[in-house]
């Protein structure tokens, strides 16, 4: 054999060798979200779904016959260090998809980086209404529900048992907590509540009595707030030891009372209403048969996060077997438009914004327990597509 007969079995030995070991490669899945800090329990919740979707996949043969593989990195809650562990996941790690992220700045700031790179990034967890808004991306996708749907479960309620209801707001001083309290707001004055001021405190805040004053002033019937994690914890008991909880309706946003801090709050936490994507009480098959495995598995039953993180794996299998590939561009125009099962029932991403539509849930805390009070259909829920970027 000639010299250049030898050199192009060498350079088709090497393509195939490289084009198996590509088919034979792990899919890489980057996951930045809080391992420490006052969103720990959220980030466990988000590391359960994930985990326990990763070995149902690969169990059943993977994507495409791939495995996937789980790299994790800690954002502690903070943008900053969610971008600098994100460019880490992209860079040294080549992870083909992002996800993880809790808090919405931090969604936000790593969307930007996955633009830049030209990676996709789903959350499931952030509520910005911005993240599929305003400040949408073409290489961002939410599968959980955003602040507008929660608020529009929340004010059907509203309209149905307060009437006409005084409300003061208290959020956390941050993108999450701004946005939550505008939407519940505005969709709360359209069916005749009736605003009576607002405070924000900054995330991990350890004294709430310092807005109690104020709360005290408004005279207000229900109070709304959209702090989650520890930070419920130290609202709801610091409220109830200085009595301003007595006699005061509080609604919340989707994370302020979940299964992984209703303990700790206690009796505190008794009436809490809140809008939700996700319950474990949803009475359907395939549901009870996900919370009975994720409970065995994990020894905690599943909260909205668990279950969207769950879920977004198989929203991510279908669209890269669709696709045809791990492809950023293929995967995206996948991603839009799909419908896939979810332990909540069938759920879609609208295509114009990259927000999942699904059916929404007002649920009560009664005896120490979670109780659906009310249901509002996902279409009546999601709102309009206000994303102009794509």
């Amino acid at each position: 054999m000639t010299i250049k007969g030898l050199m192009t079995t060498a350079a088709l030995t090497a393509l195939f060798s490289g084009s198996a070991m590509a088919q034979d490669d792990p899919i890489r899945i980057g996951v930045v979200t809080p391992i420490s800090g006052t969103y720990a329990g959220i980030g466990q919740q988000v590391t359960w779904g994930l985990d326990m979707a990763t070995e149902e996949i690969n169990e059943a043969g993977g994507i495409m016959g791939r495995q996937v593989e789980l790299i994790y990195e800690d954002s502690e809650a903070n943008p900053s260090v969610a971008v600098q562990k994100a460019e880490k996941l992209m860079t040294a790690e080549n992870v083909d998809f992002l996800t993880g992220t809790v808090n919405s700045g931090a969604t936000l700031a790593v969307g930007q980086v996955a633009e830049r790179a030209g990676k996709l990034l789903a959350t499931t967890v952030s509520f910005s209404d911005a993240i599929t808004g305003d400040k949408c991306s073409p290489n961002v996708f939410r599968v959980n529900a955003r602040a507008g749907q929660q608020s529009a479960a929340l004010a059907a309620w509203i309209q149905k048992e307060k009437p006409g209801a005084k409300v003061f707001y208290l959020g956390p001083d941050y993108e999450m907590g701004r946005s939550t309290v505008a939407a519940f707001k505005s969709n709360a004055e359209k069916v005749g509540a009736k605003s009576t001021g607002e405070v924000f405190a900054p995330l991990d805040a350890k004294d709430y009595s310092q807005y109690f004053g104020h709360i005290r002033a408004a005279q207000p019937e229900v109070l709304y707030t959209s702090v989650a994690g520890n930070d419920t914890v130290r609202l709801f008991t610091q409220m109830k030891d200085f009595g301003v909880r007595d006699g005061l309706t509080i609604l919340g946003a989707s994370g302020t009372v979940t299964s992984q801090n209703i303990g700790a709050i206690g009796d505190a936490a008794e009436g809490f209403i809140t809008g939700v994507g996700y319950s474990t009480l949803i009475d359907t098959p395939e549901n009870a048969a996900f919370v009975e495995a994720f409970n065995a598995r994990n020894g905690a039953d599943p909260d909205l996060y668990g279950a969207d993180s769950y879920g977004l794996l198989f929203a991510y299998k279908k669209a890269v077997e669709a696709a045809g590939g791990t492809g950023t561009d293929e995967v995206r125009a996948a991603l839009e438009g799909l419908e896939w099962q979810t332990p909540q029932g069938v759920k879609s991403i609208r295509a114009g914004d990259h927000q999942a539509v699904q059916p929404m849930y007002a649920v009560q805390v009664k005896d120490g327990a979670f109780t659906i009070a009310d249901t509002i259909d996902g279409e009546a829920a999601i709102g309009p597509d206000t994303c102009e970027r794509f």
